[in-house]
């Protein structure tokens, strides 16, 4: 009987150096590297804002945080996905409201997120998470319509969505990464593209960016990087209540290659890793 790999990373020579250049530079937790990413990470997707953390997970519960969900507060979202989507809500005290997905997409049916607004059971929902599942994006027109009209914020669970696009009236074929209030990334083991560990997350909103940043690091108004290098100063105060979700250089070193590859690993054909890792290394 033929076994399925659980994961098999296309690692090369471009994220081989770009770890030893981490490592060999005395400084491997979040700092330069992780930055970098950040940075190239957002014009990679079109975004105004990006924050390097250390797995979607956190990506997903620093987003509730940010936009203030509260004990009570409801959220819709799809019961097909991993169980981190859900189980974060659990985090800040809210609870999911699940509506089923389409049966053609694997996406959360936009039908079905009205009829559990209109039904007048779920009054204290807050937000909507779809979740762009395997790659392919929800209908985010009828999503960000729906959450307009209700005054809802849109988180996205884009675990699987690094490189997706979704066609959008008015804005043609768009990035995921720019749509919704908050979009959360994955590059865990599975991913096109992976950094071992790590996630990312992305918004337009300059405060909420700034809020995320402080939280994903307890609460500190500047993380070590920005304290030892040349411009710093060792002095810092707690702003918030924060979390244990930075990402580190060396992790971030594996971004950093596997985004300068993420056309060619996500256009790859299916089954296909094995081949492209033998290529990184011939």
């Amino acid at each position: 009987m033929r076994q399925v790999p659980f994961h098999r990373p296309a690692i090369g020579p471009d994220e081989e150096r770009e770890v030893l250049e981490a490592l060999r530079s005395g400084w491997i937790t979040t700092g330069p590297k992780a930055k970098r990413f950040e940075q190239e990470f957002a014009a990679y997707v079109g975004a105004r804002n990006a924050v390097a953390v250390a797995h979607c997970t956190g990506a997903l519960h620093l987003a509730l945080f940010a936009l203030e969900i509260r004990p009570g507060d409801e959220i819709i979202t799809t019961p097909f996905t991993f169980t981190a989507t859900a189980e974060v809500m659990g985090y800040v005290g809210a609870r999911p409201v699940f509506v089923d997905i389409d049966a053609n997409t694997l996406n959360i049916d936009p039908a079905r997120i009205e009829a559990a607004l209109a039904g007048g059971q779920h009054r204290n929902v807050k937000a909507i998470m779809p979740v762009h599942f395997a790659g392919q994006a929800c209908d985010m027109d009828r999503i960000m319509a729906i959450a307009r009209r209700h005054n809802l914020k849109v988180i996205e669970d884009a675990a699987h969505a690094v490189d997706s696009s979704r066609q959008l009236e008015g804005r043609g074929m768009t990035k995921i990464g720019t749509i919704g209030d908050i979009s959360c990334f994955s590059f865990y083991a599975t991913k096109n593209i992976t950094c071992a560990e790590g996630g990312m997350i992305t918004t337009e909103d300059d405060a909420l960016a700034a809020r995320i940043a402080v939280a994903s690091l307890h609460g500190m108004d500047r993380n070590a990087w920005k304290r030892y290098d040349s411009s710093g100063s060792w002095f810092y105060e707690i702003h918030d209540l924060g979390f244990k979700y930075n990402l580190s250089d060396v992790h971030a070193a594996i971004g950093l290659a596997q985004l300068r590859r993420s056309a060619e690993l996500t256009a790859a054909p299916p089954g296909d890793c094995a081949a492209l890792q033998r290529g990184v290394r011939d």
